[in-house]
């Protein structure tokens, strides 16, 4: 069987500031990996008609976006349309001409039904699915909240407050008092408070939006100038030295503290919304979510065509991919996603040969969650550079083991990883290893097949004197076979030895650790004349 079966799905969220566009691949346990981000700004003030030039601008906007989608074969789209669309008195008039001249069909949401999305685009960034979680989500025409656990809404509402709207209707007046004052009593009359304390109040919260983000930046940027900060998110006692420091009006002010000329015409508005959401609900701290709304839409779709949905895979490779690039730099990490494609090659072109050859006796079940576990190993296996480079192996090891910062994953799965990236270089692991004895049995066993697996796909891309466009892995009565083609060596080699001696001192080792574990020889071949015959084959 091949690699799982990946989809393209796309969603626009049609909003009161801007126009939002998500293309995304997807596999079936969870994972969602970007492929096209595009913003097409709009701005759209709730409860006033659309006029004609604002439809011409909104039909034109999303001709840009869906425009960018032609070259991708997508096989889902969807537009949702939120605060500014629901109250528009004309907004049919808009939804027809966008089907009519665009073919595509409008979806106008309920802003409870936008919370509960963003809520499902969140989970998709933070590994929260298990918690009570309040939701904050600060759009330009209303604002949602939501307290949700398990994927499950349990209350949600949407207040008419906005940073568009309460910019027009009292920022640019200059009134602050007024400003707060509506924001109190609107927040109020929800009876969101109650609500909460009626279900137990909630374990923690989480803002989406881009209000939010931007004010987590100015906070970061501001009181820890640039110096990593392990948790992403703001205390109220800093929300509210940021709301001093902006200032009502001051736009050049506000400018200086990193804000686009865009977002500081209206980031006031949004922060004493937030600042007086945090007091009314007596919030403490506030964790930011990346994801929202548009990843919301597309993950609905995915988990309607898959029962077996895990709603906390994509947040477990989240914190891999964070975990990497706090140690990691660019380079590091280019190398590594290059070490992923070159192992996933591998481990599911043998996942291949045991399911189609009819091999007995496959050595563990080479399904998607083996694979990510993998994965991670080798975007984590470098981090350990970060303290020392000499035996930076070790380092990673327990950087891994210890950090805390690998939320989704079991005690058991963290060992591996750890220990996958501890041996993915020096000496291979014996199974009466201290460090290997930790794993149960079964455990032990598949880190040893993945550590092989890791080895020859480190070799195989850290190689400089050989690249290749294609890994296929074939099954014979002699073993299997790993055939590389497209192989270049335009690069230099610093060495007098020929360029298929080079590869076999490299990979030789570890073609002796498959046979060990695998019972069976591994070849590789290198079908091309520029490695100085007609074929090359390195085998043990």
């Amino acid at each position: 069987m091949d690699a799982p079966p990946e989809r393209l799905v796309a969603a626009i969220d049609m909003g009161s500031n801007s126009f939002k566009l998500l293309l995304a691949r997807s596999l079936p346990s969870g994972r969602l990996l970007p492929v096209i981000r595009l913003k097409e700004p709009l701005p759209l003030l709730r409860g006033a008609p659309f006029s004609e030039e604002t439809q011409i601008h909104a039909i034109s906007a999303l001709k840009t976006l869906t425009l960018a989608l032609k070259p991708h074969p997508v096989q889902s789209l969807r537009l949702v349309a939120t605060a500014a669309f629901r109250d528009s008195p004309n907004r049919s008039e808009l939804v027809a001409a966008i089907t009519a001249e665009l073919g595509l069909r409008v979806h106008v949401i309920s802003g409870e039904e936008e919370a509960r999305l963003t809520y499902l685009g969140v989970l998709q960034f933070l590994p929260v699915y298990e918690r009570l979680v309040l939701l904050v989500d600060i759009g330009g025409g209303s604002t949602e909240l939501l307290i949700g656990k398990q994927g499950k809404v349990l209350f949600a509402t949407s207040l008419e407050l906005g940073h568009l709207s309460l910019t027009e209707s009292f920022v640019k007046k200059g009134d602050l008092i007024g400003l707060r004052s509506f924001v109190r009593e609107v927040i109020g009359e929800s009876d969101f408070a109650e609500k909460s304390r009626e279900l137990g109040g909630f374990e923690m919260v989480i803002g989406s939006s881009g209000t939010v983000r931007w004010i987590g930046r100015a906070i970061a940027r501001d009181l820890i100038k640039g110096e990593f900060r392990t948790e992403w998110g703001f205390s109220r006692d800093e929300l509210g030295s940021l709301v001093e420091k902006l200032g009502i009006g001051e736009e050049e002010k506000v400018r200086a503290l990193g804000f686009s000329r865009r977002r500081a015409g209206v980031i006031f508005a949004g922060a004493v919304l937030l600042l007086e959401i945090f007091d009314a609900l007596g919030i403490k701290e506030m964790e930011i979510s990346e994801y929202g709304l548009v990843e919301g839409v597309i993950v609905e779709m995915i988990a309607k065509e898959n029962v077996d949905y895990d709603w906390s895979a994509n947040a477990r490779w989240r914190s891999v991919v964070s975990l990497a690039a706090r140690f990691d730099g660019g380079n590091r990490m280019k190398s590594a996603f290059q070490c992923v494609g070159v192992a996933k090659d591998i481990f599911y072109g043998l996942k291949k040969c045991y399911d189609l050859v009819g091999i007995s006796g496959a050595p563990i079940s080479f399904d998607e969650k083996e694979f990510e576990c993998l994965e991670a190993a080798l975007l984590l296996c470098n981090i350990g550079k970060a303290i020392g480079k000499k035996g930076y192996h070790k380092h990673s090891y327990c950087i891994i083991k210890n950090c805390g910062h690998l939320p989704g994953y079991s005690s058991e799965e963290i060992k591996l990883i750890a220990l996958l990236a501890r041996y993915h270089r020096k000496k291979f692991p014996r199974k009466e290893h201290d460090s290997v004895k930790e794993l149960h049995a079964e455990m032990r066993h598949k880190f040893r097949v993945l550590c092989v697996i890791i080895r020859i796909a480190v070799v195989l891309q850290k190689c400089q004197f050989v690249a290749f466009k294609e890994l296929e892995v074939f099954h014979s009565p002699e073993g299997f076979n790993v055939v590389l083609s497209g192989v270049n060596d335009g690069l230099s080699v610093s060495s007098d030895l020929p360029l298929i001696t080079l590869i076999q001192s490299e990979l030789n080792p570890e073609l002796d650790h498959f046979e060990e574990v695998f019972h069976q020889k591994l070849l590789v071949s290198f079908p091309q004349k520029v490695l100085g015959g007609e074929q090359n084959t390195v085998n043990t």
